[in-house]
């Protein structure tokens, strides 16, 4: 739970560029992360990003992103649980 959890995190605030999530993750699976962890990263990367985020904020204003990082955050660590209790 809270490997997904800080994964969904750190996915957030990472600002991975096209594609290169999947090469770096593939890394870190090599070296021993779970699928579902991985599933959280890759999940909250193209939603959450720090630009994004301001983005968002400047367009939807600062409680509703709030609310928006939350549910993404919640449902990618939620989605990896899953992923990786079935897998």
């Amino acid at each position: 739970m809270f490997s997904n959890f800080f994964a969904s995190i750190t996915g957030a605030f990472m600002c991975f560029a096209t594609l290169t999530e999947i090469q770096i993750l593939q890394g870190l699976i090599n070296n021993g992360m779970r699928k579902g962890t991985a599933l959280a990263v890759l999940l909250t990367g193209p939603a959450l990003s720090l630009p994004n985020m301001l983005v968002i904020r400047g367009v939807i204003g600062t409680q509703k992103t709030v609310v928006y990082v939350l549910l993404v955050v919640i449902m990618a660590t939620i989605s990896g649980l899953i992923y990786g209790a079935i897998f």
